[in-house]
């Protein structure tokens, strides 16, 4: 009898907890309507004012728009012959304004030709940080797709860059993916030194920096996904250690690679790890740690919505103010179902990770590329970023509150 008491007050607090959240009210504003393609975006105070900007990788163009005029400024144009294709921005010397690093020459098929595909450049502001900026080109490795800045356990600040496949790899098969990171000299003009941080996953698709690892002694560590799953790796004093912690079990149905990966924290401080499922795949699916007990090594899979076409865009954060995260999930549709396109907000509504609810963001106005979440006009309220591949539009959608 005690057991049933437990879960129907379980189940209660649910009700009450689903029931007493508001969603909030997201205004849309316009800042660009000419992208070409809009392959990525990050939000970053650029300027040192304060307020965070936007950064964004188009097909030509590296640009930032000013918060809060979101006047566009070219950084750097047609820096290589193919498209531009990552981007990422951060403050990683203290002076309140951040450094930029991006990634072109985006050929996914040219495997072998390091000159044919693939770039990794830093950006050196001008003086006037409106006015175009220098690229210094460092070392690549063929199919250069994502970067991130990430803070190292000596509190220094280094580049991960990671590969859509690993040199001469075909059809996903071959050599590994060479995820590497990038040592910035005293004089960014100089050679960076970099460092192996793996080469045993293939196609691998985006990363994580993860600063919410229970019992971790680090800031930040790493998450990768791709087809083999995601796999975790810390930085130690022997290098880098890694192991995977979503995948398939024996018995394991469903799962069949990851494009997108980000974590969060649920109602009463569990960690979840979201994903998208399979690569550019239509699934929205979430992972809880397994239980003790279960005999089970990765993590719990529940899936969350299988109807995008083509997932290209994931965020964790807290926008409604409740103490715990929420996903904010984009996709861009594609050849077979072009309208299927949308950004939705998913709500846990219990401390294990599953029951969700969902809410339409923009149900048909932004083919989402990439997204990010972050305040933008400084009222304590998580704002969402996004941009528009067909749809070639780049928006914020201010999160207003109740």
């Amino acid at each position: 009898m005690k057991k049933v008491f437990l879960l129907l007050s379980f189940t209660t607090a649910v009700s009450l907890f689903a029931a007493d959240i508001q969603v909030p009210i997201f205004r849309t504003v316009e800042v660009d309507s000419k992208l070409e393609i809009g392959y990525g975006v990050v939000l970053a105070d650029i300027d040192g004012d304060g307020m965070q900007d936007i950064v964004l990788a188009d097909k030509n163009q590296f640009s930032w728009y000013e918060n809060p005029t979101w006047k566009k400024h070219l950084m750097v144009e047609n820096l290589t012959d193919r498209d531009h294709v990552c981007i990422d921005a951060r403050d990683i010397d203290g002076d309140g304004k951040a450094e930029v690093a991006v990634g072109a020459q985006w050929n996914p098929g040219e495997t072998s030709d390091a000159a044919k595909s693939g770039s990794v450049h830093y950006l050196v502001p001008a003086k006037d940080r409106t006015q175009p900026w220098k690229p210094v080109r460092l070392h690549h490795e063929p199919t250069v797709h994502r970067m991130r800045w990430i803070q190292t356990p000596g509190n220094d600040f280094e580049l991960v860059v990671l590969p859509l496949h690993g040199r001469d790899n075909k059809g996903g098969e071959g050599a590994g993916v060479k995820a590497l990171i990038y040592k910035m000299p005293s004089n960014p003009k100089d050679v960076w030194e970099t460092e192996l941080i793996d080469d045993h996953m293939h196609k691998t698709h985006n990363l994580e920096i993860m600063t919410n690892l229970p019992g971790s002694n680090q800031n930040e560590v790493l998450l990768i996904a791709g087809v083999e799953g995601v796999f975790l790796f810390r930085q130690g004093d022997g290098g880098w250690r890694s192991r995977q912690i979503i995948g398939s079990e024996e018995g394991d149905t469903g799962f069949v690679g990851a494009g997108e990966v980000r974590s969060g924290n649920l109602p009463g401080g569990g960690l979840f790890v979201t994903t998208v499922e399979p690569m550019h795949g239509n699934q929205l699916v979430s992972y809880t740690p397994p239980e003790r007990g279960s005999g089970r090594r990765l993590g719990t899979r529940s899936v969350l919505f299988e109807e995008m076409a083509d997932g290209h865009a994931l965020a964790c954060g807290d926008l409604l103010g409740i103490g715990s995260d929420q996903i904010v999930v984009g996709w861009r549709g594609n050849r077979g179902n072009p309208e299927n396109i949308g950004i939705k907000l998913f709500i846990p509504l219990d401390g294990q990770g599953k029951e969700w609810r969902s809410v339409d963001i923009d149900p048909d106005g932004m083919a989402c590329e990439d997204l990010k979440l972050g305040d933008l006009d400084g009222d304590g309220r998580l704002d969402i970023v996004a941009c528009g591949r067909s749809t070639k539009n780049l928006r914020i959608y201010f999160n207003d509150g109740q």
